[in-house]
């Protein structure tokens, strides 16, 4: 049972990764800076960084280890999430960018 719940960790890691460098293009061609590191071909970790403004950050980290969100303003640290709630905070970003999205091709 333990393999295969380990199994299963490491595959939604993995499909968090690309979701996380599917979502960098999305934002880098609607022109905010954003960047995704990931260690290795393997697909186990990143680094999520966007600037949606002048000094406003958010930072998503996903491993092995653990997700967390971090939003900056002025390299101050404002939010932090962990887990399922740091997920949920990324939803948001993509729900955010979808709906800005859907303005520009009504407009």
């Amino acid at each position: 049972m333990f393999l295969r719940l380990a199994q299963q960790h490491q595959e939604f890691v993995q499909d968090l990764v690309i979701n996380l460098q599917a979502l960098t293009i999305t934002l880098e061609r609607r022109g905010y800076p954003a960047s995704c590191y990931t260690c290795g071909d393997q697909m186990k970790s990143a680094s999520f960084m966007v600037s949606l403004r002048e000094k406003h950050l958010i930072r998503f980290l996903v491993s092995d280890y653990g997700i967390t969100w971090t939003e900056l303003w002025d390299d101050r640290e404002l939010m932090k999430f962990e887990g399922a709630e740091a997920i949920n905070q990324l939803q948001e970003l993509a729900n955010i960018i979808k709906y800005y999205r859907a303005i520009q091709l009504t407009n």
